[in-house]
């Protein structure tokens, strides 16, 4: 990481501005090299740290190829920790691309994916989990999932291990002390009862973040919600409606929609991934099949299940495809959603209501094709969904590299909990905390490998 690397790091296309990013050791020489101020005689290597200058870019030719603004950043305040310029030049690409071309002539290099954070890393300016809190940060589609990476950027994450490593250090640190004067049997450096203690508090709270996974995960990634029902129950004009766009095909015909289509849309801030799949029936079409074999295992998939109901329907009709929807509800929840209800009367709601009182879900009577009580359904999604607003300083487990650590972490702590009842000796105590402090260090970067940078870095993209 010594040699000089440059990208472009707004995003690909046209644009009224893009910037081009340069750090690394000569990253102000290099682009004092074809940078022109507009001030007799300036240089960027007479600019002070974190100051602006307005100038031209001029090609190998001396022609101007663009007016710019850069902005020095000299090491270590810089977001690298290296010194590092700015260019900020106005948007087309073939103006970000000369700028390039000259950058390399003068000795620069293209940038990998992430290389810039990869060096603020390597600079000691965030651990690996605030870098990887900057994809998901750059990654986020609603508030909740937001203010997550915004907590985790900031180190909120970070602070919660470091104090569990700390103290856990400062106990093994003891525990092998103990050994030292293993021939002194009566000394003990280490109470017993504290570290049981402590293992507890660092049990709970390892569980505690291993848990919030789950929660974290779908605030990233979107709550996977499964559209399902009979043909022609409303399932794509549903789902049409709620991604306010006409996603899917929505028609008269039996067995319109084939297979899965999915998409994801933003409620009171929270992201929600709707997948309307093949209607269910009794089928002699061998790809109507396939699609209906497929939206089973798309429910199997899914954590809220939006069964749609033909209120205008038999009530009967359903009996044997209720038994073939219930087996693969287990572990979700489930919202009965009675579709056309401008075509039914009240007796027939009520009915409605009663026959499919026996299933653990909520239920709601709508129009999908008339807008009726279209907004309830939301306020039910969310409702159902169960997940707590984030708070300023909330940490939750989005990623599943920290949650496999802290799972391990934790097995790791739970033998230190059984080698405390059993009174093992120290060595073995030591040994199991060893591997907990391990795997926690992993998390943060403290301990890792140049494999394990090489991936998480390689999903940034170029330029950040």
């Amino acid at each position: 990481m010594s040699d000089t690397i440059c990208a472009v790091s707004t995003a690909a296309g046209l644009g009224a501005i893009a910037v081009i990013r340069v750090s690394g050791s000569q990253a102000i020489e290099l682009t004092d090299a074809v940078f022109h101020s507009v001030r007799p005689n300036f240089k960027l290597s007479d600019a002070k740290t974190h100051t602006a200058h307005y100038g031209r870019i001029c090609n190998e030719n001396d022609e101007v190829l663009d007016e710019v603004l850069a902005t020095v950043f000299r090491a270590p305040n810089s977001f690298t920790g290296e010194d590092s310029v700015e260019i900020a030049c106005h948007g087309s690409l073939y103006i970000q691309q000369e700028i390039l071309k000259l950058l390399l002539a003068k000795g620069c290099r293209m940038a990998t994916h992430g290389e810039f954070t990869q060096r603020a890393f390597a600079n000691g300016k965030m651990d690996l989990s605030q870098a990887e809190a900057i994809a998901d940060l750059i990654a986020s589609q609603n508030k909740a999932a937001h203010r997550l990476a915004m907590n985790q950027m900031r180190g909120g994450f970070s602070r919660e291990l470091s104090i569990l490593r700390d103290r856990l250090l400062t106990f093994t640190s003891l525990v092998e002390l103990e050994l030292d004067f293993s021939d002194h049997e009566e000394l003990e450096f280490a109470n017993r009862d504290e570290l049981n203690a402590l293992t507890q508090e660092i049990l709970e709270k390892i569980g505690s973040l291993k848990n919030s996974f789950s929660t974290g995960n779908a605030i990233k990634n979107g709550i996977p919600v499964s559209i399902i029902g009979e043909t022609n129950a409303g399932k794509s004009t549903l789902l049409n409606l709620l991604l306010k766009e006409d996603k899917a095909i929505v028609s008269d015909i039996h067995g319109t929609t084939r297979d899965v289509i999915e998409d994801t849309v933003s409620i009171n801030g929270l992201l929600f991934r709707f997948i309307d799949t093949a209607g269910l029936r009794e089928t002699n079409d061998v790809i109507e099949s396939m699609g209906i074999e497929r939206s089973y295992k798309m429910m199997d998939k899914a954590s809220i299940v939006l069964w749609v109901i033909d209120a205008t329907q038999p009530l009967h009709h359903l009996d044997e495809l209720t038994a073939s929807i219930t087996s693969h509800l287990e572990g979700k929840k489930l919202i009965i959603v009675f579709n056309k209800i401008d075509l039914v009367d009240d007796k027939t709601r009520n009915s409605l209501t009663q026959y499919y009182a026996h299933l653990d879900g909520e239920q709601i009577f709508i129009s999908a094709k008339n807008q009726i009580n279209t907004n309830q359904l939301e306020s039910l999604l969310l409702k159902v969904a169960q997940i707590p607003e984030v708070g300023e300083n909330d940490v939750m487990v989005t990623n599943m590299r920290h949650y496999e650590a802290l799972s391990h972490a934790y097995d790791a702590i739970v033998r230190v909990q059984e080698g405390l009842s059993q009174n093992i000796s120290g060595d073995f105590l030591s040994q199991d905390i060893r591997e907990c402090l391990y795997y926690l260090g992993e998390i943060t970067g403290e301990i890792t490998t140049d494999e394990v940078l090489g991936t998480i870095f390689s999903r940034f993209c170029i330029g950040k």
